[in-house]
């Protein structure tokens, strides 16, 4: 058993109040008002990242982007949804005339105004409903396959 496991172990069979006692000597800070389950849960976090180390910043931003949408909608999206850093320029060609998207942290801009889908900004686009990672090119029918996109 490695030292993190054993520590890990040691946390189950814990009392609040060494809880609180070890969550001070973890996080250099008083324990919150909260019960003994998150206050293992939270300590054991701290001690994993140090040993693993934390979570990737887009990780942390993907986070946030799905809890605004749990927040604002209940549904938290699709396991296979495309991700785009922010600040990418999507550019597709239809009828003629050039279109550019821009990818923001929490939906995109298209002509001065923002969206939360791709699929919206197809629609203004051609007047029918689309896929909107389809029309831009970043899936294919049967399955998502990124492309390169411009990064601005």
């Amino acid at each position: 058993m490695t030292p993190l496991e054993q520590r890990l172990a040691e946390l189950a069979t814990m009392p609040p109040a060494q809880l609180r006692s070890v969550w001070r000597d973890t996080y250099r800070s008083p324990a919150p008002d909260i019960g003994p389950d998150l206050l293992r849960r939270g300590i054991a976090n701290r001690l994993q990242e140090r040993v693993h180390g934390n979570l990737a910043n887009a990780t942390k931003r993907e986070i946030v982007r799905l809890r605004k949408r749990v927040e604002r909608t209940g549904k938290a999206g699709h396991m296979h949804a495309i991700s785009l850093k922010t600040g990418t320029r999507l550019v597709r060609s239809w009828n003629g005339k050039s279109y550019h998207v821009l990818v923001c942290d929490d939906g995109f801009e298209f002509e001065g105004r923002h969206y939360m889908s791709l699929s919206h900004i197809a629609r203004e686009i051609t007047g029918a409903h689309w896929s909107g990672p389809r029309f831009f090119g970043l899936k294919k029918r049967g399955g998502y396959q990124t492309k390169a996109a411009a990064n601005v």
